[in-house]
């Protein structure tokens, strides 16, 4: 039985359906659609039985019998032939219409523009199948995109956080994504320094040092520090945490690399489960709690070693403007002479 369907978001932010089909349709087992939309099997088997008394579809044609191998539930190392009712296309948009998760909303996102494209053109084609000849274009898309994030010149995380985009279950606007992100950061930082983001903030933030103790922020800029640099936890990192940092990243994105290829869908949650992985290969410490110091004190400090900073550098370029006015004085007292 086939199984190969993907939902998930391009780099343009645009929702996109993968399938490889057979018999110009694709058939899915409960526990497949399950896993497709992110919901148990319970719930996948009474919004399809509902799709059958409601009448929106002929259980006849919709279904058949198909049978596979499985684990034996009784004797270990064994494995049995079971039959499994098989569910085509039609029962998966059904599905898909009706199931509340993030996939689900994702697919109802593609389903209606792909449904609004054919009511106003009267036609609506997949563009990337008919270019490629592959019905398959997620992993390449995938491996395209970790190819251009390890040759990118951004920050570490900044890699990170870009392989995460690439999950199935991503969705940018979701409050859960931001706190994931902050999870993901903080298992970083804890690695390689054993300090939450805000425990460095707060511990290493100094208006009486150079750049308020930011050794890893380009001292070009240091003419314009604004009060938003004070705050982010990577600009605080030494080199020797930093070049740590690149090493972990490195691992993580060729890791990335070889899951497109083995054309292996990741969730985020899986994403994590990784991170963790590595950093024990690597001898590093999880981090397993919230940290002693709280995002909101450690902004509150920032901001307050910034307004001292901001005032001796004031003070400093009043002293620095007065010696240039006494300079030209001098100047033009011996043009004078």
């Amino acid at each position: 039985m086939n199984s190969d369907i993907l939902i998930y978001q391009n780099p343009d932010g645009n929702i996109k359906i993968d399938v490889r089909l057979e018999e110009e349709t694709v058939w899915l087992s409960q526990a497949q659609m399950g896993q497709l939309f992110g919901k148990d099997k319970r719930t996948i088997s009474e919004h399809i039985g509902n799709v059958f008394k409601e009448g929106e579809l002929d259980e006849k044609v919709a279904v058949r019998k198909f049978r596979i191998t499985t684990p034996h539930g009784a004797i270990a190392g064994k494995t049995q032939e079971v039959e499994v009712n098989g569910y085509n296309l039609d029962v998966i948009i059904s599905v898909g219409y009706r199931v509340k998760s993030p996939q689900g909303t994702q697919f109802r996102i593609w389903a209606t523009q792909r449904l609004k494209e054919y009511i106003i053109k009267g036609f609506a084609l997949n563009d990337d199948r008919f270019k490629s000849g592959n019905s398959m274009n997620y992993f390449n898309e995938l491996q395209e995109r970790i190819r251009e994030i390890r040759l990118s010149e951004r920050f570490f995380y900044q890699k990170i956080k870009d392989i995460y985009t690439t999950s199935i279950d991503y969705d940018p606007k979701d409050e859960k994504t931001l706190e994931f992100f902050k999870v993901v950061q903080n298992k970083l930082l804890w690695a390689i320094s054993e300090q939450t983001a805000a425990e460095l903030v707060y511990r290493r933030v100094d208006a009486s040092l150079p750049l308020l103790g930011m050794q890893s922020f380009d001292k070009k800029e240091a003419v314009s520090i604004k009060k938003s640099d004070v705050s982010i936890a990577k600009n605080y990192l030494k080199e020797d945490e930093i070049k740590l940092l690149g090493l972990l990243v490195e691992q993580y994105l060729a890791f990335a690399e070889t899951m497109a290829q083995q054309r292996t869908p990741l969730y985020m949650a899986d994403w994590i489960k990784r991170l963790d992985s590595i950093l024990q290969l690597n001898g590093r410490e999880l981090l397993s709690h919230a940290g002693k110091i709280s995002h909101q004190k450690a902004l509150e400090k920032s901001e307050a070693e910034f307004e001292k900073y901001r005032n001796t550098q004031k003070v400093l370029e009043k002293e620095e403007s007065l010696k240039e006015i006494e300079a030209d004085i001098k100047k033009l007292g011996k043009a004078k002479n």
